[in-house]
């Protein structure tokens, strides 16, 4: 073999080293490496059902955005200062943002204030402003409260009182609703009464009251998913309280609640889209994290949803969305 072969083969086989190492190694070039971000999700519920649709949108913008992330329930449903500790605690382990659904929107921000986390803070279902939170994703509670109380004057006679059940007023986004709501059936002639979660058995008794002899029929609106689920059950048990029941109202769009809507215990619902708001919350997070995209406020769509709505495609992907 002359030499000049010799150094041909030389050559390539000098090729084929350098492939392998490129292809198997990163001695020659380095693979930049993917940073994945911690970031926690805090709910206001001691349950994750009512957020089934939020965290299919979020794992699809965990998945996208390079997002590690923990969702967290509360042990008690609606407690303000477990909320709190939950907060503190993930902040101290190193996330790096925090997805928030406040229990109480004033007492938190004024904590946020006292706490002064040293990660963003993406809040869910509030306006609120503060130098620790880095964008809020919300309804325009007002707005909504004023679209349902419409349909409801257009359904039902203004001779049927109606009844307002919440959790309370103070919780997150539910005051405007109220706001919203009684602006428009105040005006249209309707008679309200408000009654606020005292204990489990609040809006069942209440209930009860419409088949007192002398009582009549009454239209009742929840402000908040939970008292919607607990009423449409309190009423499905009993034959009796659905005569007494002209129409029920409110606010959420989980499963549980768009079956009783099919069944015609439920009259109507005002919806959002879960998914949309749980994968926006996680790129929000994010992008909060590498400092961009700062002090954002968007604004989530309502719809009106009755059951005829059920069957239509235009609402398929909203209700039922697929990863």
């Amino acid at each position: 073999m002359s030499n000049r072969e010799k150094g041909l083969w030389c050559v390539f086989a000098g090729v084929l080293a350098l492939l392998f190492l490129l292809s198997s190694t990163d001695l020659i070039i380095k693979e930049k490496k993917q940073e994945v971000y911690a970031v926690s999700v805090l709910i206001a519920d001691a349950s994750d059902e009512y957020y089934i649709n939020f965290r299919k949108g979020m794992d699809k913008a965990a998945e996208k955005f390079h997002a590690d992330v923990s969702f967290i329930s509360l042990y008690h449903d609606n407690s303000a200062e477990e909320q709190i500790e939950l907060l503190r605690r993930e902040i101290r382990d190193g996330a790096e943002a925090v997805i928030l659904a406040p229990v109480n929107e004033t007492e938190i921000v004024m904590k946020l204030d006292e706490i002064s986390p040293n990660c963003p803070i993406v809040l869910l279902g509030s306006s609120s402003v503060s130098d620790a939170v880095a964008s809020n994703l919300s309804i325009d509670g007002y707005e909504t409260g004023r679209v349902l109380a419409q349909r409801i004057a257009e359904r039902e006679s203004r001779e049927i009182p109606v009844w307002i059940f919440a959790e309370g007023l103070s919780y997150t986004g539910t005051g405007d609703l109220y706001d919203g709501l009684r602006s428009v059936l105040e005006e249209e002639g309707f008679t309200l009464k408000l009654v606020e979660r005292e204990n489990a058995d609040t809006f069942r008794s209440v209930i009860e009251e419409t088949v007192y002899p002398g009582s009549s029929e009454v239209t009742i609106v929840a402000l908040d998913t939970a008292t919607l689920d607990d009423a449409a059950a309190i009423i499905e048990g009993s034959t009796v309280y659905r005569e007494h029941v002209a129409g029920l109202y409110g606010i959420g769009s989980t499963i549980g609640i768009l079956r009783q809507l099919d069944r015609g215990v439920i009259t109507g619902i005002m919806a959002k889209n879960q998914y949309d708001v749980g994968y926006l919350s996680v790129r929000s997070a994010v992008e909060a994290a590498k400092g961009i995209r700062l002090k954002e406020l968007m604004k989530t769509d309502t719809f009106y949803i009755e059951k005829e709505d059920l069957k239509n495609r235009e609402y398929e992907q909203l209700l039922y969305p697929i990863e």
